[in-house]
């Protein structure tokens, strides 16, 4: 791979890595009993799609340091996608999202692949949890398996451990914030904890610790990497209200139903006066068998200028990235891989 940075030769080259090693230990898995096949399914279709932004900031932490292009690298890279494809079955299943990518999320379809009966709902959660539990371990299994020398792997293992803490504290805090009144403080920290970290800050840390990389290079990752990340959740934030389920893939009613502590749902609560957050209220969280109620909150927001709040927090941390990655002196190489993924992680349409 050359010094200029293209994004889609490197999704390729993922994406290879990812659906041969998950086609590989999905076919063990049905192999075991022909029951197993529909988990086995969706164990592959969790990683079919994706941007695969946290294996591009994984690659260039390596790169940063000044390490070449690698094969090996780039299947060690490929394993932060499957903690991601795990994140995603687990969050899915805890929020009991219907759509992902413009599918059925593990959830529902293995509902539609058990045996009917009564306890069908219950039965199909019970193995998305697992597929979920599976594609983490997975992740562990390609990274250790990658290539890479033992002296290099043990370099990043503690920060294998920092990233799992930090990704299930992240998870328990909007579990535990779900339904309360909302605050922005509390939401920013759901936000890096559950999100920030381990899409950008975590990866380029991994990345930078299998090179060899100084403590001045990290400070400035984790410097450019939380609040680039917080920039990319709260994009999130805006797409799952106002964005177009045609390209995001996602329901739209989703943080709505589900009174989820978003930032730009505190916003709202924020700039709302009492009669407002009365409305907030009655809104959130009930059943809305019309899809009234997210409209009506859309409206509501976009009357406060909440979303216009959420561009000027996602602008200020994109800045505050750049600036980061500047004083930092990195190779020019990775210097411009990391601001284009920068502008694509915070400025997209899904």
């Amino acid at each position: 791979m050359s010094d200029r940075w293209d994004p889609a030769a490197f999704k390729v080259r993922v994406d290879e890595v990812l659906r041969g090693f998950v086609a590989e230990e999905a076919g063990r898995l049905a192999a075991i009993d022909p029951l197993l096949g529909p988990v086995a399914e969706q164990v592959e279709s969790a990683v079919a799609d994706g941007k695969r932004l946290r294996a591009a900031f994984c690659y260039w932490g390596w790169r940063a340091v000044g390490q070449p292009d690698s094969d090996a690298l780039v299947r060690a890279a490929a394993s932060m996608e499957l903690v991601h494809a795990a994140a995603v079955v687990h969050d899915d299943l805890i929020d009991d999202s219907p759509l992902r990518h413009g599918r059925p999320t593990a959830h529902i379809a293995l509902c539609g692949a058990v045996r009917p009966g009564p306890r069908a709902v219950e039965t199909a959660r019970s193995l998305a949890m697992l597929v979920g539990d599976l594609l983490m371990s997975l992740a562990g299994q390609l990274f250790a398996g990658s290539g890479l020398p033992a002296a290099y792997l043990a370099r990043a293992r503690p920060l294998w451990s920092a990233l799992a803490r930090d990704l299930i504290a992240g998870e328990c805090l909007e579990i535990l914030r779900t339904g309360a009144d909302p605050d922005t403080a509390a939401s920013l920290k759901v936000i890096r904890y559950k999100t920030a970290k381990y899409t950008v800050e975590q990866p380029l840390l991994i990345g930078a610790a299998l090179a060899g990389a100084g403590h001045r290079l990290r400070e400035g990752f984790s410097g450019y990497g939380l609040p680039l990340g917080e920039a990319f959740q709260l994009r999130d934030d805006l797409l799952g209200l106002f964005g177009d389920p045609e390209r995001t893939g996602k329901a739209t009613d989703d943080d709505v139903r589900g009174h989820r502590p978003t930032a730009l749902l505190a916003e709202t609560w924020r700039l709302a006066d009492a009669d407002e957050r009365r409305q907030l209220r009655a809104l959130l969280g009930r059943p809305d068998p019309h899809g009234e109620g997210p409209a009506e909150v859309r409206a509501l927001m976009s009357r406060l200028k909440a979303p216009d709040r959420i561009e000027a927090m996602i602008t200020a941390r994109v800045e505050e990235a750049l600036g980061v990655l500047h004083d930092l002196n990195a190779p020019a190489p990775a210097t411009a891989a990391l601001t284009s993924l920068a502008r694509s992680a915070a400025v997209r349409l899904s």
